[in-house]
Order: structure tokens, then C-alpha cells, then sequence
């Protein structure tokens, strides 16, 4: 199914889930996330990545991996980030020092446990859902996780 009618058909199913009264008790910061990382699947699809791997835990490790995805010949770990306004600081600012190095962990983690020595990068894709705008997107290609 073409990556468009698959996302209008979840977004209609959440909005159908809702109409239905399902609970959702989830804070909006955590709503707002899941809506990102979903987001974020069907944009990183439309410029040609190819997820392998979505929210990536091991037993071995404390973290997670938002997205895993193929560009080309380098192996991408996508760390997601979204905001619902620029007024405070940029979102991919929220990638501090601790955090590059779990992903720098959860990435050996990964490449451990599926037993791929391929070339490999960093990214980080930052969202904003601002008003009834469509969402703005900003992928930082190659970004420098510390070991």
C-alpha cells in the first residue's frame, strides 16, 4: 500500500479510536511524540529511507532507538523530536551530551545484535506541529554522537 493511503488510514483510525471513546491516557507531550515518530516514519519514506526498525529497545541496554533506517549504503539512527512551537529552544537542542551517548550505545547495541558492520551515521529529524500548519521538518544529516 502506497506510504500516503497507509498514513491517511491510521490517522483516520486514531480519529475513529477517539470518536469510540477509547481512553488515551497518555500526558499530550507523549501524544504529541507518538504523533512525531509517526510523522516522522512516512516523511523519512518520502525521501527515500527505508525503516528497519521502529522505538529499538534491547534487554542490555537503557534506552531506545526512535528510527532505524537505510540511506542509500549507510545504516541512519534517527532520533525524533517534536515540538509544538519554537519559543523555547530548538528541538534538536534536547539532544545533549547524555543522550548522544545512549544513542552511540543503543546503535553498538543494535549493530551487535543484528550482526551489521555497515557504514553508519547520526541524524536527528526535529518536527514542529505550530497551529494548524502542516508539520515542518528538519533533518540534520550526520549529526556527532559522543562514544
Amino acid at each position: 500500500m502506497p506510504p500516503r493511503i497507509t498514513q491517511f488510514v491510521l490517522k483516520f483510525l486514531d480519529k475513529l479510536a477517539l470518536l469510540c471513546g477509547q481512553p488515551n491516557h497518555l500526558p499530550a507531550h507523549q501524544r504529541t511524540g507518538r504523533r512525531g515518530e509517526e510523522d516522522a516514519y512516512f516523511h523519512l519514506r518520502r525521501l527515500g529511507y527505508i525503516i528497519v526498525a521502529r522505538n529499538y529497545r534491547s534487554p542490555r541496554r537503557r534506552g531506545e532507538l526512535d528510527l532505524v533506517a537505510w540511506d542509500g549504503d549507510d545504516l541512519c539512527f534517527i532520533e525524533v523530536k517534536t515540538r509544538t512551537s519554537h519559543a523555547v529552544k530548538p528541538a534538536e537542542a534536547a539532544v545533549d551530551h547524555a543522550k548522544q551517548r545512549e544513542l552511540a550505545a543503543m546503535a553498538h547495541e543494535y549493530q551487535r545484535q543484528a550482526r551489521i558492520s555497515a557504514s553508519h551515521r547520526f541524524e536527528i529529524l526535529s518536527i514542529y506541529y505550530e497551529g494548524l500548519a502542516a508539520p515542518k521538518f528538519e533533518l540534520f544529516k550526520n549529526t556527532r554522537p559522543m562514544s
